[in-house]
Order: structure tokens, then sequence, then C-alpha cells
């Protein structure tokens, strides 16, 4: 992507038209940096399984302490501290309305789902909340399947690379699957667990262009520990440039797998340091 000053104005329109259902996210809610990814039109905000200790009405509390606006749904996590109900295609009509109201109230909008099977019951329950998007890790025998639910239901699915032996934890393997698929399904790219499986993670994201629709983001030590993005070894603003060439558009979600009990402060590290990458891409 040629991104010239003509493109950052384009970008500023594009953001003054959009809306949601959730809640009022116009740019003047936009702060700080934060307007720079807008522009890139990259949703950044954490993987609910960074709070996987913690129910659903917690989580979003912890999503807005990092700065967020965006998150990735995990289904399975408690409803409530007090409920015993679950996220998930078979919660109640009770329950599920419960589930919208606690996002509309929270300012904080679900821009992907997972990772989390790719089966009609899901694309159903993506759909009903408005999530453009699921990382999902289907078997290779589905895949035809799933392409035809994908566009179906005009959701995109990610296939995720879990470390190996995870069936797309080879950027070539992963390639190779989606030679088959439509348009809608690509890749939900994990540049840590590239590293953890021995790839080196700006080759294997610059091998998969035009094939990303989603990544997880995070960043680890040489001893393969989770450290705010930056920090690490990961080489993640050398890959927030490359995905901004490639002109990637749609959701980074930051999966961080340490400091469990407590981890929106790292994860606020991780949003910010993500807004001002996107800053000096845009404005040099």
């Amino acid at each position: 992507m040629n991104i010239t000053r003509r493109n950052l104005l384009l970008g500023s329109a594009a953001i003054l038209g959009a809306s949601t259902i959730y809640a009022d996210d116009a740019p003047a809610s936009v702060s700080g940096d934060a307007i720079y990814t807008r522009m890139l039109n990259w949703h950044v905000g954490p993987t609910f399984y960074s709070f996987n200790r913690f129910p659903f009405d917690a989580a979003l509390k912890k999503c807005q302490l990092t700065g967020a606006t965006s998150f990735g749904l995990k289904p399975g996590l408690k409803l409530t501290k007090d409920s015993s109900a679950t996220i998930g295609p078979d919660m109640s009509k009770e329950n599920f309305k419960l589930l919208r109201e606690l996002i509309a109230a929270s300012g904080c909008v679900p821009q992907t789902m997972g990772v989390a099977p790719a089966d009609r019951k899901h694309f159903e329950f993506a759909a009903s909340l408005g999530i453009p998007n699921i990382d999902s890790e289907p078997g290779v025998k589905s895949l035809e399947e799933v392409s035809r639910l994908a566009d179906e239901y005009k959701i995109n699915v990610g296939l995720h690379n879990h470390p190996k032996p995870s069936t797309y934890a080879d950027p070539d393997v992963l390639l190779e699957q989606l030679k088959d698929c439509g348009s809608r399904v690509g890749a939900c790219t994990d540049i840590g667990h590239w590293l953890r499986s021995g790839f080196n993670p700006l080759e294997c994201f610059k091998k998969l262009r035009g094939k990303i629709s989603s990544f997880h983001i995070k960043d680890l030590t040489a001893q393969k520990k989770d450290v705010p993005v930056g920090r690490g070894v990961c080489q993640v603003a050398e890959i927030l440039h490359e995905a901004a060439a490639q002109g990637f558009q749609g959701p980074i979600t930051i999966e961080y797998e340490a400091n469990w009990d407590a981890n929106e402060t790292e994860i606020a590290e991780c949003v910010a340091f993500i807004h001002r990458t996107a800053r000096e891409i845009l404005m040099g």
C-alpha cells in the first residue's frame, strides 16, 4: 500500500462515515495515537483468552482499562460471576440479551471470535452479534464446508496457526490449504506461535501476503516468554509496517499469556505500542 497524505485524508473521511450497532464509536471518541490505527482500518484490542480466568463482564472491564475499544470474543467464558451461563451459541435468549447489553454498555466492540469452531451454529452466533471474523482451526477435510458457510454468512474465517504440531503451524502448509478456499477464508496469523514453532515471524507474515484476514499479536523473549509488544524478539514493529504495506485491514487482537490475574497493564502497553507504530507508518 502506498501510504500518502491523500490516503491519510481519505482514511479520515472513512472514519467519519463509520458507525457501530453497539456504541457511539465516532472519531470524537478517539484520542491520541489511536486515530492512526483507525486510519489504517485496524481494530486493536485484547482477545478475551487473555482474561480467561475471569467472567465476561469482568473481562470487559479489563478491556476498558487497556484503552482498547475492540476485542476478540472467547466462547466458553462465564457470562458473569454470579451466573452459570457461558458465552456461546447454546446460551438462552435471556442470557444472550444480557450479553448484548453488557457489550453495548462497555463501548467495546467484538471484531472477531475465537479460537472457535467454524460450524453453522458458531457462524449463526457470530452473525447475531455482528462479528465479522471467526478465528478457527478446522480440519482440512472440512475446509470446503467452512468456505461455503463463510460465503453464506459473509463472515471471514482465519485459519489459526497454533504451535507445532498444529495443522496450520507451517505457513507453507497453510498456503497450500488456502488454495481451494474462497476469498473469505484466510489466515489468522499468530506471530508468537510462529516463533515457538521455529519460524521467523516476519518472513512468515510476508509469505502470507494477501491471505491474512486477522492476526493475534504477541511478543516473546528469546526464552519464549510473553512480554509487552516491542520488548521481545518477534520484530513486531517491522511486522506492523509490513501489514500496512500489504494493505491489511481487520482485527489485531492481543493475546497475552502471562500474569494471568492482572495483565491489563501489559496489554495497555501493547495497545499503545500499536497505536504509536501506526502513527509512525502514516506520519513518518
